[in-house]
């Protein structure tokens, strides 16, 4: 590689060296500073979120979930939980986490499924209504107020054009968390914004992909959350019941050093140790 300097030699060091430190940020080989303390000395943090209250959920995941006594968060809309009520119930009571995931789950209208609930016709202010109804719902029918969002479609616009409007300010303003889809890594738990953690999906992988994904996460020191939809053998958008199972006993191992927790309880740790760290923000 060549490097042409132009102007005073000072300057491109220093924006060489400004260079180098941003990079090594990010680079898992480098030595940070300071390396994130999860919990009991843990190398990494996962959190299993699902979504859209499918019926695979109740019927079969959560008990999977269960047996190894693992939580997770799921995001759900007030019409999905209807069909088996007292088993969302009995997964509250356990300790699973329920979240937002809107009433009418809009998005792009270039999904053939969500045309007539585009959010290319929405504006804030209808967001915000569909939003808020759904945790009016979700409170009505299982008595707990959701704190944690997730992004349907994983899109947090609305609008054409220049009308284009971002609805994670009004996430941030009523959430704790919200959660995207389809991310492209774990989350840096020093430098995360909270409204838009990225979720990687768990759908359709193997064990071993999904533990390649906990080891590189794990270099850092990060946070991984995985995003699925049904707790399935067979079928589309599923994590099977297989791969979960061993995804547990890989989890649950000591040796292996993973913190598993819901959205909201990671969060609110990783929230605690920023705002106890000179120089970070809680938000």
């Amino acid at each position: 590689m060549r490097i042409f300097f132009v102007g005073s030699t000072p300057l491109v060091c220093g924006i060489l060296l400004l260079a180098r430190l941003a990079f090594a940020q990010y680079d898992p080989a480098s030595d940070r500073a300071e390396r994130f303390a999860w919990p009991d000395g843990r190398r990494v943090a996962l959190s299993l979120t699902f979504d859209d209250a499918r019926r695979s959920q109740p019927d079969a995941g959560i008990p999977l979930l269960e047996r190894h006594g693992l939580k997770a968060t799921f995001y759900v809309s007030p019409r999905g939980l209807a069909p088996r009520l007292d088993a969302w119930k009995a997964a509250v009571a356990a300790g699973h986490e329920i979240g937002n995931h809107s009433l009418t789950h809009p998005c792009t209208g270039n999904y053939a499924f969500s045309r007539e609930n585009a959010l290319e016709d929405y504006t804030l202010e209808r967001m915000a209504l569909d939003v808020d109804e759904a945790s009016r719902g979700i409170e009505h029918l299982l008595g707990v107020r959701a704190v944690s969002f997730a992004y349907p479609c994983g899109q947090s616009f609305v609008g054409r054009g220049l009308d284009v409007r971002s609805y994670v300010p009004l996430i941030a303003r009523s959430f704790r968390t919200g959660r995207g889809w389809l991310g492209e890594s774990a989350n840096d738990p020093w430098i995360c914004d909270m409204s838009q953690l990225q979720g990687v999906e768990s759908d359709g992988k193997s064990f071993e992909e999904l533990r390649a994904l906990i080891e590189e996460a794990a270099k850092e020191g990060r946070w991984l959350i995985l995003a699925g939809h049904e707790m399935a053998d067979t079928g589309p958008q599923a994590t099977s019941l297989e791969t979960l199972d061993a995804l547990a006993r890989y989890v649950l191992d000591p040796a292996n050093g993973i913190w598993v927790d819901t959205v909201v309880a990671v969060a609110e740790y990783v929230l605690e140790q920023r705002g106890s760290s000179p120089g970070t923000e809680r938000r």
